[in-house]
């Protein structure tokens, strides 16, 4: 009666293989559906048969960048500003912002009725308002409406904006 002392072989682990190969379809199912839905909430991007409207609506509101064009002003405006009583000093170069250089070689044919306009628009400024941001800010917008009211009545297309290259009070 021999007893066999050999070691049985363990048995074998069934469930490990289905669970993995489970695991592994559930992640794969949730990151596609994930990036599906992403792709859906952000409005089709390219998925076919998932679309946020018809693709002309889509090319009409692509917007075509248009890079903005400069003009200098070579000589700064200087004039006088009032501050109690005292007589001060305004100094600013200016640079002129267009979409259409058409705008900027109008602005440069009517230089001298456009230097008049924003010297008289600085000249009406206080000498507290203009050492502020904000009143600076707002130098700037009404020089730009003076500028674009005088283009206007020559028939010319407006600028942008108008740009401070150096500013100085005293």
């Amino acid at each position: 009666m021999a007893e066999d002392n050999a070691p049985k072989a363990a048995p074998a682990k069934k469930g490990k293989l289905k669970l993995i190969i489970l695991l592994v379809l559930v992640v794969t199912l949730a990151v596609g559906l994930s990036v599906v839905g992403t792709m859906w909430f952000l409005g089709g991007g390219g998925i076919p048969g998932i679309t946020g409207g018809d693709d002309e609506e889509v090319a009409e509101q692509v917007d075509v960048f248009v890079p903005s064009t400069y003009t200098l002003l070579d000589k700064a405006l200087v004039t006088t500003v009032q501050a109690e009583g005292r007589q001060r000093y305004a100094q600013a170069y200016l640079a002129f912002e267009a979409n259409n250089p058409e705008a900027l070689a109008a602005a440069s044919q009517h230089m001298p009725l456009l230097r008049s306009r924003l010297i008289s628009v600085l000249g009406g400024r206080s000498f507290e308002n203009l050492q502020t941001p904000e009143g600076r800010q707002a130098l700037a917008d009404d020089m730009l409406e003076a500028v674009n009211s005088a283009l206007e009545q020559e028939g010319e297309p407006p600028l942008l904006r108008v740009l401070f290259r150096n500013f100085v009070v005293q």
